[in-house]
């Protein structure tokens, strides 16, 4: 199918689907302007909006009208799903840990177009009551903090959520970290100022790569070394700086940092956008030059960030500390880096031993 009958693209300030059968789809960007007037921020709109796409493009290939859709449709959408490839790769770069090639959607991805589709249809119900959600919502459960059922953490209880029947089972992975020595080698082929700023926060402070670039000038007291954060979901954080890190900042506002109105941090240093913001595919254009050029394969912007969040673990901080650094809405997402500290397992397996031996 020519892709070009169905995109998503950039309009004014925000995203919306376009095409030559956009048309037929209109409904789709009704929802997104529904999200965006309930201030959803402009990238989960923009995910939200590659989902329904991705939807929209196969119906039209299947010939089936959106209002056509049932529950039979979700789950022939869903296998389809499960053995389409990813387009654009050339060969498959996810493996096993069995070494089978993989080239299909990660079970998360999946998820999320579901979640997009049901939510478009839960829009569509609201408006109309007789329209019928096709993507059943499962029992209701209550869902409380992994481990603590009750006790002195049992305030912190989700409340109801929805398991729809359709969703995929995604499989809980550790996040990647890097070794100490790759943390040196990748920070040590940076060449700029800019460049080792950005990383230093990353690594040093477990910024997000979407949070460092969305820092202001005026975000960050190098004097006191803090920087004010606005991450996920509008929630505003706090974050130390550590003082190589700063300087970093203080040299590249002093020397590198190009004459320019925008108030962003991280400018473009040279070319035609020289002096505008530093865009996300631009980051990744970066990290990705320094990953071929350093050899650490797994240098990525968020394998820092984890890398920071098992060092603090690792040092034995606080896991509520770590939460309020890292930004996590939920203790639980902290509490990935308690099981992977090495130091900590190991402590515990060699008390264990002696006192066996004893």
């Amino acid at each position: 199918m020519d892709e070009r009958q169905l995109f998503v693209a950039k309009i004014g300030d925000t995203w919306k689907i376009a095409g030559s059968s956009s048309e037929s789809f209109g409904v789709m960007n009704e929802y997104l302007s529904y999200l965006e007037d309930r201030n959803y921020s402009a990238m989960t709109i923009r995910s939200y909006g590659h989902s329904l796409v991705a939807f929209g493009r196969w119906l039209l290939t299947e010939e089936i009208a959106l209002a056509e859709v049932s529950t039979n449709t979700i789950l022939d959408y869903l296998h389809a799903c499960r053995l389409a490839t990813v387009p654009g790769r050339s060969c498959p770069n996810v493996v096993r840990m069995d070494g089978t090639a993989l080239d299909g959607y990660a079970p998360a991805t999946l998820n999320h177009r579901l979640g997009a589709i049901s939510s478009l249809f839960r829009f569509l119900s609201m408006r109309d009551p007789e329209i019928h959600n096709p993507i059943p919502r499962g029992t209701s459960r209550r869902r409380r903090v992994r481990g603590e059922r009750n006790g002195t953490l049992s305030h912190l209880t989700r409340g109801q959520v929805f398991r729809s029947e359709l969703r995929v089972r995604e499989p809980r992975l550790l996040p990647h970290t890097l070794a100490p020595r790759e943390i040196s080698d990748l920070l040590g082929d940076f060449r700029s100022v800019r460049d080792l700023a950005m990383a230093g926060l990353m690594v040093y402070s477990g910024l997000r790569s979407a949070e460092v670039l969305g820092l202001s000038v005026r975000d960050v007291d190098i004097g006191a070394r803090w920087v004010r954060v606005l991450g996920k979901g509008a929630k505003e954080r706090r974050v130390p700086i550590d003082i190589e890190v700063s300087q970093l900042i203080q040299t590249y506002l002093l020397v590198e940092r190009p004459e320019s109105d925008d108030e962003h941090l991280f400018l473009v240093a040279k070319g035609k956008n020289r002096g505008q913001g530093l865009s996300a595919p631009g980051l990744r254009t970066v990290f990705r030059y320094h990953r071929l050029t350093s050899g650490v394969t797994g240098g990525n912007p968020h394998s820092l960030r984890h890398s920071f969040g098992t060092a603090m673990a690792a040092a034995g901080v606080d896991l509520a500390v770590i939460q309020a650094l890292l930004g996590h809405t939920h203790i639980d997402t902290t509490q990935r880096y308690i099981h992977l500290s090495p130091a900590h397992v190991k402590e515990a397996f060699d008390a264990a031993r002696a006192r066996s031996i004893d």
